[in-house]
């Protein structure tokens, strides 16, 4: 279910929002490390409340692109990576943007209103965080009929969780809302003709 066993060039082809989303990430990381033009861009890319309450609006948008380093891009690249892909074949191309874009949103804004002012974040994990919501909003409708999925999300949303409590320097703000506004829209996705159609894609 989660295992990849596509060919780069199938992935691409197969997962065009997932793949592009990543390479975006990836380059913009790269970016980070220029001379100049890497300050510039995590000048004004991070996610500060400070300047958010400023008028830098954009930075509500602008932190679920950047990471502070390798570590942290590869692991939320790495979720992306695995767990994307059939949140991208249930939903769409334009409703998995919706959900991912969403969460990573709500996961700033929720960052900006109950984080002190002097406050700054980057990552993309309230965005995976939505992902792993809307799958818990699937699970919510047909956790009956799809029993695989339910073994396989559920251990993954409660360690997720319980890493986002434990680990230092972790953002649970963004975490938490990223993942609790990827059910709320996950709700209003799924329904049982998609979870339908769900498991019909996942016998092929």
């Amino acid at each position: 279910m989660f295992i990849r066993r596509e060919s780069f060039s199938q992935y691409l082809r197969m997962y065009p929002v997932v793949s592009t989303l990543i390479a975006l990430n990836v380059l913009i990381h790269l970016l980070t490390f220029l001379p100049m033009l890497g300050e510039y861009i995590y000048y004004y890319g991070v996610g500060s409340n400070f300047h958010i309450a400023n008028g830098e609006w954009w930075r509500f948008v602008t932190p679920i692109f950047l990471h502070g380093n390798l570590m942290h891009l590869l692991f939320n690249m790495f979720s992306l990576f695995l767990f994307g892909p059939e949140l991208e074949r249930l939903t769409g191309k334009v409703r998995f943007i919706t959900i991912y874009m969403l969460a990573g949103l709500f996961a700033s804004a929720a960052t900006y209103f109950l984080q002190p002012l002097d406050y700054v974040h980057v990552g993309a994990s309230g965005a995976i965080f939505g992902i792993f919501g809307a799958f818990g909003a699937l699970v919510y409708y047909g956790g009956r009929a799809l029993p695989q999925l339910k073994q396989i999300i559920l251990p993954i949303i409660v360690i997720s969780i319980v890493m986002t409590f434990v680990t230092p320097n972790i953002n649970v703000t963004a975490h938490i809302a990223g993942m609790i506004t990827g059910f709320l829209i996950g709700l209003s996705y799924f329904h049982p003709k998609r979870i339908v159609s769900w498991r019909a894609k996942n016998r092929r």
